[in-house]
């Protein structure tokens, strides 16, 4: 029995995996620490787990297969980034527990090339750091003003610098070039490939992944699932942009959609004219969130926000002519005009999972035994393996570094019934697309657009 998994994305399809569930795993009756969800925040959890103490009886529950979410269907970016850290730096009281959570996920790029060449994971992980590209005048300037406040907080060359025009074309070939960003502690990687070297590492050191087991509650000592109870000491919450099928969870994340595309493998001629010769992760300066990739074999895999449905809606898979995907199209062939005449081989499209203040968290209760991380507004690929580490040393009660960010404990409000929540979500995105129009045809964004974003976006 296989279940077209090889369909939810071009990763999927590359990496040849397609899933043949004809034999589920049991279900334990007990263990020492229950993990639900298999992407990247589960298993990053497990393995740090395992690695630390051995003798951990570890499970880890998963709804589909490892992968089947935002793991498997993502841009492919190990981006050295928190999504919400400048609102904690320009305050002056969290500023120094926000630069600490900075160099902590700046370090973790480094921390999971460390992982992937110790335990020989080949998840095509390249470090060619980060382009963000000015297509318009407005655009460098608000670029080059946004790296003027990044090194007025502590940040410095090697961290961020601004490219000229000539420069940043000889990376990347875009309609128009003002300039763009460079941040080195980015790469680009295999997301799927790294997701199933992660399992393989797991099972090697005695942890039970049981698929297809989906987990309907979780209380303190107890995981209820479709196929039974499952007793634990300690249960940690991984479930991202799913975290609605559990009792007692809804509202806390909320499902939006991103959107990608990945080209017909392009010859050596068209990469030498559109750049990414380290394979650079490149992003455009617009309103709009996109971002992009060369992977290994070539094609160009590109991306963009798209939007909520009613209800916390969950979408499997995407119709090629979706008109979000043929929107993404277009963004990629307006940004990237030598793409025209290439054929798209692949659209697909994933979920990811968003808090309503917009920003990741670590949560972990010493007295019920259970926590949680995630909320990563797709910027999740990094901060995962920062995340599973912290729940690693909370659980442990190491006192570390880590188990000291500011990212842990906070726990945002639920996000507002329906329709409060897609009206809202509507209003923020007609805001921004009206930002996006004043900015191109005053050179400044509308201050009444900006309000309601930024009271969405918390």
């Amino acid at each position: 029995m296989t279940h077209g998994y090889n369909r939810l994305s071009y990763w999927w399809h590359e990496a040849g995996l397609e899933a043949a569930l004809e034999q589920t795993p049991e279900l334990p009756d007990t263990c020492d620490i229950a993990i639900v969800g298999a992407g990247f925040t589960g298993l990053w959890t497990a393995y740090y787990l395992a690695v630390e103490d051995p003798s951990l009886n570890i499970v880890v529950l998963e709804a589909e297969t490892p992968g089947y979410g935002a793991s498997g269907r993502n841009g492919g970016w190990c981006l050295g980034e928190v999504a919400g850290i400048e609102k904690q730096l320009m305050n002056p009281a969290h500023r120094p527990g926000a630069l600490r959570l900075l160099r902590a996920i700046q370090q973790t790029v480094d921390e999971v090339g460390r992982v992937c060449d110790t335990e020989n994971i080949d998840c095509h992980f390249q470090k060619g750091g980060s382009l963000t590209v000015a297509t318009t005048a407005f655009q460098a300037e608000r670029c080059q003003h946004h790296l003027q406040e990044q090194h007025r907080l502590g940040l410095d060359e090697d961290d961020i610098r601004w490219l000229d025009p000539q420069e940043s074309r000889s990376r990347i070939d875009t309609t128009t070039n003002h300039g763009a960003l460079f941040m080195p502690h980015c790469a680009a990687l295999h997301p799927l490939r790294l997701v199933h070297g992660l399992v393989r590492c797991l099972r090697d050191r005695g942890v039970r992944i049981v698929e297809c087991t989906p987990a309907t509650a979780i209380e303190p000592g107890l995981v209820t699932t479709v196929r039974g109870e499952l007793k634990c000491a300690i249960t940690l919450r991984a479930t991202e942009a799913y975290t609605d099928s559990i009792r007692g969870q809804r509202r806390k994340l909320i499902p939006v959609y991103s959107l990608m595309v990945a080209t017909e493998p392009l010859d050596l001629k068209t990469w030498e004219n559109l750049g990414l010769h380290n394979r650079e992760t490149v992003a455009g300066a617009q309103r709009t969130v996109t971002y992009g990739q060369r992977t290994q074999d070539d094609r160009f895999a590109f991306g963009a926000r798209g939007g909520y449905l009613y209800g916390s809606g969950v979408k499997r898979t995407f119709d090629a002519g979706d008109p979000g995907l043929l929107e993404v199209a277009r963004i990629m062939h307006d940004l990237f005009p030598l793409l025209r005449d290439k054929a798209i081989d692949f659209a697909w499209g994933g979920m990811l999972g968003v808090q309503r203040n917009w920003q990741p968290s670590v949560t972990y209760d010493p007295e019920t035994r259970i926590g949680s991380a995630g909320g990563y507004v797709g910027e999740g690929v990094a901060a995962s393996n920062l995340a599973g580490r912290t729940l690693t040393d909370l659980v442990l009660k190491k006192n570390t570094a880590v188990s000291e960010l500011p990212w842990i404990g906070a726990s945002p409000r639920r996000w507002e019934p329906e329709p409060l929540r897609w009206l809202g979500y509507r209003v923020a995105e007609v805001a921004e697309r009206q930002m996006a129009k004043s900015e191109m045809k005053h050179g400044r964004p509308s201050r009444m657009a900006g309000r309601v974003v930024d009271w969405f976006s918390g």
